[in-house]
């Protein structure tokens, strides 16, 4: 047995030399390290061999086996990195590793993040709410009545006859002045949904910060020297902006936020960024604040139109299509 052994392993190494290309050398394996190859059964038919012999006879298998094993992955390599060569495949391990891509946030979380920055600045506390509402906070609270076009079905996204996605975060204030009694100084940033019309200046769901001003003596002066604070530290001084007369069932008397800034055609022309006004005291008899002795003002600013105007973004389409040569220039 031990000859036979040895016999194996001398054949197995002769035969390895014989070998000039991978497909060769996968024959060789299954000839002889296979799961039936002639190495792999030496080690069984160790139990085979004379008491006396089996000890060196399980030396010598083991012995053939490694150096077997060994002269076949030495060969095994060569022949793979000649293969690369043909191929062109080799690898030059001088050249610079790839570089890691890091993630950053969104544009618009980016915009968020300073906004909130600049009213904790001002000594506004800031606070959140849900997007599924009701009635009550939506519309009723906010001195919308039943008959007015906004709580029109087709221009809502509504859940049931009384439950909708919320339209504006308006409602946050609702729910601020319900469990907290003046002086308040809150904004409220957050998703909101309406069936428009996409456009360029359009979208079904887009992201609101809205802002709360409740105490005595509160004047329309003062949202206004807010408003300018707050334009001037987001934009810088050069910034154009104006208030035009509005309506609104829950201010009064009422704004519309205006920015000068590029369109599409590369003109210049005021596009709308949010309304404002002093809150109308049907909003304080509604959660319960005495309109007679506070007075108070809010805004709610589109934050896309915000981001779009401070960064020169003329569709906010871009801003919603995941597009990462867009997303990485901010």
């Amino acid at each position: 047995m031990l000859e036979q052994f040895e016999k194996i392993g001398k054949e197995a190494i002769s035969d390895l030399k014989k070998v000039r290309d991978l497909k060769g050398l996968e024959e060789f394996r299954i000839k002889y390290l296979g799961r039936k190859g002639q190495v792999t059964q030496m080690l069984s038919q160790i139990g085979k061999a004379e008491p006396q012999e089996r000890a060196s006879a399980g030396q010598l298998a083991n012995n053939v086996k490694k150096q077997v094993t060994e002269a076949f992955e030495k060969l095994k390599q060569s022949l793979s990195l000649s293969a690369k060569e043909q191929t062109g495949e080799l690898v030059d391990v001088t050249l610079p590793g790839l570089e890691p891509q890091v993630g950053k946030m969104h544009v618009i979380t980016q915009t968020v993040s300073e906004l909130l920055e600049i009213f904790s600045r001002m000594g506004f506390a800031v606070e959140y709410g849900p997007e599924v509402e009701d009635e009550w906070h939506n519309f009723i609270a906010l001195n919308i009545p039943q008959e007015h076009p906004a709580r029109d079905p087709l221009d809502n996204f509504y859940i049931d006859n009384n439950v909708l996605l919320r339209t504006q975060t308006s409602t946050i204030q609702i729910r601020v002045m319900e469990n907290q009694k003046p002086p308040i100084r809150v904004v409220a940033p957050g998703r909101v949904y309406r069936p428009d019309t996409v456009d360029a200046t359009h979208m079904y769901m887009f992201h609101q910060l809205e802002a709360l001003v409740v105490d005595e003596g509160v004047t329309m002066v003062d949202m206004k020297s807010t408003i300018n604070q707050f334009i001037h530290a987001f934009f810088g001084q050069e910034i154009q902006w104006r208030l035009r007369p509005s309506f609104f069932p829950f201010t009064e008397p009422s704004a519309e936020v205006d920015l000068l800034w590029i369109n599409k055609e590369g003109q210049e022309e005021w596009m709308e960024v949010g309304g404002c006004g002093m809150v109308d005291p049907n909003v304080f008899d509604a959660v319960n604040i005495d309109s007679e002795k506070y007075t108070g003002w809010a805004f709610g600013f589109g934050i896309e139109r915000l981001a779009m105007r401070k960064y020169g973004i003329n569709d906010i389409r871009l801003l919603f299509e995941n597009d990462l040569r867009f997303l990485k220039q901010f």
